[in-house]
């Protein structure tokens, strides 16, 4: 059975302390790193950024059918400018004069379609301007709200990672100070069971939170006051003190 004597045990409690201490601060660390309000808001906005860019691509659609629907327009308009020029000049013969006067009629019926369907495409353009402006502004607020949550996480985190470097700086200078066969003990167990060491309190062990049998209880109070004793349940150190009634 291994010995030490019964301060170095209690001062075990101590580095239990801190070692308790990082386990909970990297559970809090992961947790933040895996925050699902900042999970939320990140899916929230690629949505909003697909929608808004989805919104984009159909409004450059609507742009360029606008721009060939002009373009035809004019030329249309360039025609009729040169057909109506040809017939002020009264050059030709009647039929081909003729012919001119069907071709602006036709050209300028043409020209209404042209500009009935250039119309649509303006408020087509309009309507789809206005989504934009809206997806854009949807995208932004969702960007800021990423970011804020993004910030306040950090904020935490780092406060987080500080304090476990400060508790991981004193749990080392305290773990120099043991006799290394006892500080191996105490490691062996703490990696082993999740906990290296607890009170033995009034009959209960802190490291289960169950109270002893007593033949196990027994079997502990006779070891001498130096022997280092295990929980029967959890099996990580059991601190002794008369002053605990251990």
């Amino acid at each position: 059975m291994a010995k030490a004597p019964q301060s170095e045990q209690h001062r075990l409690l101590d580095l239990q302390a801190l070692d308790s201490r990082l386990v909970k601060l990297g559970r809090r660390a992961a947790a933040l790193a895996a925050d699902p309000e900042v999970a939320a808001a990140r899916a929230a906005h690629a949505e909003a950024a697909a929608a808004q860019a989805a919104v984009e691509a159909e409004l450059a659609v609507v742009r360029k059918d606008l721009a060939a629907q002009e373009q035809e327009v004019e030329g249309v308009q360039a025609r009729i400018d040169r057909d109506q020029k040809r017939l002020d000049a009264g050059t030709g013969t009647s039929k081909d004069l003729m012919g001119l006067q069907h071709e602006l009629q036709t050209l300028g019926k043409r020209k209404a379609d042209l500009e009935d369907a250039e119309l649509e495409l303006m408020e087509t353009l309009e309507e789809v301007a206005g989504r934009l402006e809206a997806a854009a502004a949807a995208a932004g607020e969702a960007a800021a709200q990423l970011s804020r949550l993004e910030a306040g996480r950090d904020a935490e985190l780092s406060a987080v990672e500080a304090e476990r470097a400060e508790v991981s700086g004193q749990r080392g200078a305290l773990a120099g100070t043991f006799e290394p066969t006892l500080l191996a003990l105490y490691e062996k167990t703490l990696a082993q069971r999740g906990i290296g060491a607890a009170r033995l309190f009034h009959g209960v062990s802190e490291g289960s939170g169950i109270a002893l049998s007593p033949g196990d209880l027994a079997e502990i109070k006779a070891a001498a006051e130096d022997a280092v004793v295990f929980c029967p349940d959890s099996g990580c150190i059991l601190v002794r003190s008369a002053e605990w009634g251990s």
